[in-house]
């Protein structure tokens, strides 16, 4: 039976969507499709290259990130090369789709119990890779707010004025850079669990958490990077000013719910950039969309397909690709009930 939050969310997001488009609309009145054209076809060639590379990094990061959930998990058996396609294809339907934790889940779940691992160390690599992308969220916010705290000031009259003075967000970005720190002290002094009522937290050996600290930034800093090449470099404010507002326009997509961040995303990053003539940016931020959502999609669907296909076939020739459970590590959430999770998991594939 649905629940009303079922229904709720998408609601939130498309009205997110809805009043995004109408306030992105009104902020670009009077730019011509032909100004925007100009204004790709203005981008120098190496540029557009150094933006593909930007996303290559982008979701090898992401690739990374299951590969830590992975050996935090002691599960070895598993080539690079499928955990890098199922990594990809994850997050290219989960950023086009939204809901990147659910997605995520099922197609996880489809791709790594074919390898042997368990509903419940599926749902541990979804929550491990989600942690490690909020780490990465944090750490790099921490540092933009720190070196640069007048950046939110960029979006007066669309932020709280307390999140746009500059004082506060240098105390804010102390704050998450703290929250850093206390994890990464956590893990090397091996401290007992936090638990937070029924949700206990094990920080992760030393060698998982060093990998998390290097990798969690790379993607999001590959991301931005695609933006930063597709702008022009007249009047350009600076990787680290471009990243900031990267930042804060990705987490205003995640907060709003809309799928895709679609609307939201490109209302914040214009706003926030006002020394950047319309065209090019509405250009630059079309050639991220290009990049890492729209081509990373289609391939997606393409491997979706195929996989599915051939596990078809399998199943119908009697010769399935379950291999043998992969062993039980103690699990990160153990508050987390691994038959509730097998049974929701299972529920959501069918």
């Amino acid at each position: 039976m649905k629940k009303i939050s079922d229904f709720i969310w998408p609601i939130v997001g498309l009205a997110a969507v809805a009043v995004s488009g109408y306030l992105l609309f009104r902020e670009l009145r009077g730019i011509s499709m032909s100004e925007i054209q100009g204004s790709l076809a203005a981008i120098p060639l190496h540029r557009f290259l150094l933006a593909a590379l930007s996303t290559l990094v982008a979701y090898a990061a992401l690739a990374w990130y299951d590969r830590i959930a992975l050996l935090h998990l002691g599960v070895t058996h598993i080539s690079t090369f499928f955990v890098s396609v199922c990594s990809f294809t994850t997050y290219a339907l989960s950023h086009n789709i939204g809901a990147s934790v659910f997605s995520g889940a099922v197609v996880r779940y489809r791709a790594y119990t074919a390898k042997g691992l368990s509903a419940a160390q599926v749902a541990v690599l979804v929550a491990l890779c989600s942690f490690t992308f909020g780490l990465g969220t944090i750490l790099l916010g921490g540092f933009v707010l720190v070196a640069l705290p007048d950046t939110l000031t960029r979006l007066q009259g669309y932020l709280p004025a307390i999140l746009t003075n500059p004082s506060t967000a240098r105390t804010l970005g102390a704050v998450l850079l703290g929250a850093v720190a206390l994890y990464v002290a956590g893990s090397l002094l091996k401290l007992k669990p936090l638990t937070i009522r029924s949700f206990k937290l094990e920080y992760p050996r030393p060698r998982i958490m060093i990998r998390q600290i290097i990798a969690a930034p790379l993607e999001l800093l590959g991301a931005a990077g695609i933006i930063y090449f597709a702008l022009p470099e007249a009047h350009n404010p600076g990787f680290l000013v471009v990243l900031a507002v990267f930042l804060a326009s990705f987490s205003a997509a995640l907060v709003s719910n809309a799928p895709g961040g679609l609307g939201v995303f490109e209302l914040v990053f214009v706003v926030a950039m006002p020394d950047i003539a319309r065209p090019a940016i509405i250009a630059a931020l079309l050639v991220f969309r290009m990049f890492y959502f729209w081509l990373p999609f289609l391939i997606s669907v393409v491997v979706a397909l195929l996989y599915e296909r051939n596990r078809l076939a399998g199943a119908l020739r009697g010769t399935g690709t379950q291999t043998a459970r992969a062993p039980h590590p103690p699990l990160v959430a153990q508050g987390l009930d691994p038959a509730k999770i097998e049974r929701d998991l299972k529920r959501k594939t069918v």
